[in-house]
């Protein structure tokens, strides 16, 4: 190609150039800085990421000075699921910050999604939010959010060869869940019993426990897709056995050394041991202090504080623990 060839093509290029009018570079320009705005996603932060059912979630969050104005709606999604639903919404202000507040049934992911310019009341419902089919949204974030139980927390007192029957409920209310009564011992936290949660979340744990067996209790869920593992405390169990017994006054000295204002006297037990005796719909806590009896086939005798505490009187039969 000549020098003479290349000086027109480039005199052909520039006069091209300078007949396309400058508002053609001017709406170039504005469309490319809008569609830039338009694929800012926002951003967010949530607190806490790991929760329990239907305690509050704050998110905060924040975008493009460009967003100041527009709605900016919380969105969630369970796991493996493209269907988002509305949970709350906001306004974001002049420094692009937005801030919501929401409870949480289960497990899953949060989003916020710029809804455009706000066109609706500041205050609204989920149910009254209307969602743009598309729009700059932030990276969704997981949220753990754990089952939550509700039992009685009292003490269990269980007689020798009666059920000890425990009712509660798993919330949020999914049926065939399984639930687990456990009892602590000295290596760890031991299964007694297992029910699945019916359509209310409601359950009903049985457990026939063995004679003179105290433990403190607790109910578990393992976890699934949609909650993470709970645990609640569920009281103690004491279980009582019937034994013989008989009274006596302790005003002389005791084998073991000491005098017990409830005290009990047994033949085999540490000195110290707690005893735990119902008689008559009546119970007290007793302390071994003494050694005996030694006739008729009794396990226990009661000092005179024992036995005026639960209406006891002679040789008859009671509950006891140990």
């Amino acid at each position: 190609m000549t020098a003479r060839t290349k000086r027109s093509i480039h005199v052909a290029i520039v006069t091209i150039m300078l007949s396309v009018p400058a508002s053609a570079f001017a709406l170039s320009s504005t469309v490319t800085d809008t569609q830039a705005a338009a694929g800012t996603p926002l951003h967010m932060r949530i607190s806490p990421r790991r929760t329990t059912v239907n305690h509050p979630v704050t998110v905060h969050g924040w975008g493009p000075a460009s967003a100041a104005g527009h709605r900016a709606i919380l969105e969630s999604a369970v796991a493996g699921s493209s269907d988002w639903r509305a949970l709350a919404a906001s306004t974001i202000d002049a420094a692009g910050r937005f801030q919501m507040q929401t409870r949480l049934r289960r497990s899953g992911y949060l989003r916020v999604i710029d809804a455009g310019p706000v066109a609706v009341a500041a205050t609204v419902t989920p149910d009254q939010i209307t969602v743009p089919a598309s729009g700059p949204a932030s990276p969704a974030q997981r949220v753990s959010v754990a089952a939550s139980f509700q039992v009685p927390g009292r003490a269990h007192d269980v007689l020798a060869g009666s059920a000890l029957l425990l009712h509660g409920w798993l919330r949020p209310a999914v049926a065939g869940r399984q639930v687990r009564l456990q009892g602590r011992d000295g290596s760890g936290w031991l299964t007694l019993a297992q029910a699945r949660t019916g359509s209310t979340g409601g359950f009903r744990l049985r457990f026939y426990p063995q004679s003179g067996l105290q433990r403190r209790l607790r109910v578990s869920f393992v976890g699934d897709r949609s909650n993470t593992a709970a645990t609640r405390p569920a009281g103690a169990m004491t279980v009582y056995g019937q034994s013989l017994a008989s009274w006596y006054n302790d005003g002389g000295s005791t084998a073991c050394g000491f005098h017990a204002g409830l005290g009990v006297a047994n033949r085999s037990l540490p000195c110290g041991t707690k005893v735990r005796i119902r008689y008559g719909g009546r119970s007290v806590t007793a302390t071994v202090d003494d050694r005996g009896p030694y006739v008729g086939g009794r396990n226990w005798d009661l000092n005179q504080n024992t036995a005026g505490a639960l209406g006891f009187g002679g040789v008859g039969t009671i509950w006891v623990s140990q």
